[in-house]
């Protein structure tokens, strides 16, 4: 088996990097070796390596400034899974891509489901609904995993910004009324290298999150309240509408994982135990039962 990973300096590609480092069967590309935004750079890539699975680990993520750079976004989100899906048909490789909950618009009252129609709300969600499509026009094998609220102890994510802002400032104000399941690098890394191990047959779209679900408020307090106890800075729950951004956002973007769990076998852990080890990855001390409250 020999495998393509690109995006390897992102947050998925760094833990994929991390876990595949002994492999000598295993590609890591980045933007110099494998440029997303460049078609001929990625047919490129794909024919000098020959893979037999594809780990598209590589995404446009800048949700905001893909307001203003949607062609960029459009490129990188839709056009470079095109590419990877059609070069994986030629040499009859499995794709792996990642794609979120931004496809959907947060109005529906339970968790989402991979039939519920899609609607984005904003031109990075519009880019990676593209993405899937486009990927699955192609006829390739494949597996588009759902993700949500992505994290971990490497890149620009949430956790990192809570503890720089909670070490800074008194108090924070943390929107309370989006709801999803923040889910770590690490652990979407750790699950897809089971699916590759596993060589899958099947073709289709999955949800793959983090059990359980929380506000941003809820995990910015999740994160303070591990990391710095009674010592942390004051917590206010304010609403979206109190932190308005240029991308709108869903209010509801928790996915069911009942499809992943009845294919595969398993499940992602809860996204209190994921906290956990990602703190203790970067040597924050945690007391027991903290991650919970």
């Amino acid at each position: 088996m020999r495998i393509l990973i690109t995006g390897k300096n992102g947050q998925v590609g760094t833990e994929l990097a991390r876990r595949y480092e002994s492999h000598r069967d295993v590609v890591l590309t980045g933007r110099d070796e494998c440029d997303l935004s460049s078609e001929p750079s990625i047919r490129d890539a794909v024919r000098r390596v020959t893979p037999t699975v594809i780990i598209n680990a590589g995404a446009y993520t800048a949700v905001d400034q893909a307001e203003k750079e949607r062609p960029l976004c459009f490129a990188i989100n839709a056009g470079a899974p095109r590419v990877l899906a059609e070069e994986a048909a030629r040499l009859d490789a499995l794709l792996i891509h990642y794609s979120t909950d931004y496809v959907f618009d947060g109005s529906k009252s339970g968790p989402y489901v991979e039939t519920d129609p899609i609607h984005p709300l904003s031109v990075y969600g519009e880019s990676k609904a593209a993405g899937e499509a486009a990927i699955a026009e192609t006829g390739c094998k494949y597996l588009i995993l759902r993700t949500s609220w992505v994290y971990g102890a490497h890149g620009k994510n949430f956790l990192r910004t809570m503890l720089r802002l909670g070490a800074e400032r008194p108090e924070l104000r943390v929107v309370d009324d989006q709801v999803g399941a923040p889910t770590s690098a690490a652990a979407i890394a750790e699950a897809t290298a089971r699916l590759v191990d596993s060589a899958p047959s099947a073709s289709g779209i999955y949800h793959m999150t983090a059990a359980g679900s929380t506000s941003w408020y809820g995990f910015a307090c999740a994160i303070l309240n591990a990391a710095m106890g009674p010592t942390g800075p004051r917590m206010q729950p304010i609403p979206a509408s109190g932190y308005p951004t240029p991308a709108r956002r869903p209010a509801n973007s928790v996915l069911a994982n009942d499809k992943f769990a009845r294919t595969f076998g398993f499940r992602l852990p809860s996204w209190q135990q994921q906290l956990e080890q990602v703190l203790a990855g970067v040597g924050v001390a945690i007391p027991t039962n903290e991650v919970n409250r």
